[in-house]
């Protein structure tokens, strides 16, 4: 399937900016079951200054803010052909070990619900990939998908405890039930066409475990699925703040508003890789 991607976030500040740096991690992985056709990023109000890939081999831009600045506009745009692997990724790549992949982190640091939900876990006699599809529907089973209820800084502790979150939370309690499991798990921030419209106002999340045999395996918690045809991946880690599409930090001025619009759909007669 091959998906058109257009991905813009602006900022307006309060006051024209003195000083600013965001971190961009905003292009596609070329991976098993995805090709970058052609991707592009256009700034207003920003320069861009560096291009890396982390430890995780996401493609990171450093870009910085004009001095003077009153709005800044980032825009991701391109295409990208994707063929559906049932969430099956393969291969371990990047410098991070897979042991680094099951320490808990400060978003994904157990507690007395987390360990209660797990309790809950049945254990498949199938295996391990039994045992995560049966984690995946209980997590969403017992915090169901609500907006508004959290944000980029509640951990999986409080999701749970909460009973209620988004993608975002979905991935993290799953991501510490996992690594308590002694599974190696990674957050994985991206692209998902969705089946009734193009337009969204938010990227998608959903999390990767290890599986002997098979490698990395995707589970989107939220949807109940693993990932397809319909996913683009862009950036992993050991949790949000690993793969988040946009940090950053300014001096001298206040985020006044922040707009996102993002369209994500199938064009027709796209080849797949």
């Amino acid at each position: 399937m091959r998906l058109a991607i257009r991905h813009t976030t602006r900022f307006r500040f309060n006051s024209p900016v003195k000083h600013g740096l965001h971190r961009l991690r905003l292009i596609p992985k070329e991976t098993q079951g995805q090709r970058i056709v052609d991707w592009g990023m256009t700034y207003v109000g920003a320069t861009e200054e560096l291009v890396y890939d982390d430890q995780n081999h996401n493609r990171v831009i450093l870009i910085s803010v004009v001095e003077g600045a009153e709005e800044l506009v980032i825009t991701a745009a391109g295409q990208v052909d994707t063929v559906d692997h049932a969430g099956v990724l393969g291969a371990h790549s990047g410098h991070m070990p897979l042991w680094s992949f099951m320490g808990q982190t400060a978003l994904t640091k157990t507690g007395p619900q987390l360990r209660r939900l797990l309790a809950q876990l049945e254990r498949s006699p199938d295996g391990v990939l039994p045992t995560l599809h049966h984690l995946s529907a209980l997590i969403l089973d017992r915090v169901p998908y609500r907006k508004g209820r959290t944000s980029v800084a509640t951990t999986a502790e409080e999701a749970v405890t909460g009973g209620q979150g988004v993608c975002q939370d979905h991935a993290h309690i799953f991501l510490a039930a996992a690594r308590a499991l002694d599974i190696p798990a990674r957050y994985v921030s991206g692209y998902l066409k969705l089946d009734d419209r193009p337009d969204q106002d938010a990227t998608h999340a959903w999390a990767e475990a290890w599986v002997e045999g098979l490698g990395w395996v995707g589970f989107d918690v939220s949807n109940g699925i693993c990932p397809d045809q319909r996913y683009v991946r862009v950036a992993t880690g050991r949790d949000y703040r690993d793969a988040a599409p946009i940090t950053g930090v300014g001096f001298g001025t206040v985020t006044q508003d922040l707009t996102v619009d993002l369209a994500v759909e199938q064009q027709v007669g796209g080849q797949q890789q």
